[in-house]
């Protein structure tokens, strides 16, 4: 409080309140923009990593012996559903419902479970079949591509069950709106770069 202020009798600025009142929500937002531009460098880096190795077989199996299509485009669907389901929670999210909200979340979970699950199971039927990552520059980088968008996905989950959590025991606070909202980003931008693997490996990848 100045001088002035303090003989006038007008209370000086609280420090207190422009602390809360400077809540950077815009900021977060922007922050994890920034966050998820770094992600895409990240998979563009794999992109071309794999777009050099994909034809290096040294011998070994291709992507045409090895890729079970079917098997992979239901886990595409298993994707692209959670995507929707997020998407359902968000509404509810906006009219206020807690419990909805939380529902379509679990729902979106189990979704993302399934992912991972037929993805782990993939990926020990090809070390099985003595495909692995040393195996070729091809499986090298497959496995790199296709295990860090796995990892990005399992990191959502733990995400969502925190949120969920958080959801129980405050409710539909601002800042776990922010967090949702975040998560929402954060789950849509895994779903395209999956998009984006399975056309460019997958698909492409069993016509070799």
């Amino acid at each position: 409080m100045s001088a002035i202020a303090a003989r006038a009798g007008v209370p000086g600025p609280n420090p207190e309140f422009h602390a809360m009142d400077h809540h950077a929500e815009n900021g977060t937002l922007l922050g994890f923009w920034l966050y998820l531009m770094s992600d895409c460098l990240i998979f563009a880096c794999l992109f071309a990593t794999y777009a050099v190795l994909g034809s290096n077989y040294a011998g070994g199996p291709s992507g045409a012996e090895l890729f079970d299509l079917p098997l992979v485009a239901l886990n595409t669907a298993l994707l692209l559903f959670s995507s929707i389901t997020y998407g359902f929670a968000m509404l509810q999210m906006q009219r206020g419902f807690v419990r909805p909200t939380m529902l379509w979340l679990v729902i979106t979970g189990l979704f993302g479970l399934g992912f991972i699950g037929i993805e782990l199971y993939e990926f020990s039927h090809l070390l099985r079949e003595g495909a692995g990552p040393q195996r070729s520059g091809f499986l090298t980088g497959f496995f790199a591509l296709v295990g860090t968008h796995g990892l990005h996905v399992s990191f959502g989950i733990v995400w969502l069950v925190t949120l969920l959590f958080q959801l129980k025991r405050y409710g539909l606070i601002p800042e776990n709106k922010r967090r949702l909202m975040c998560l929402s980003m954060f789950w849509h931008f895994l779903d395209v770069v999956w998009i984006g693997v399975f056309t460019f490996v997958y698909l492409m990848g069993s016509m070799a």
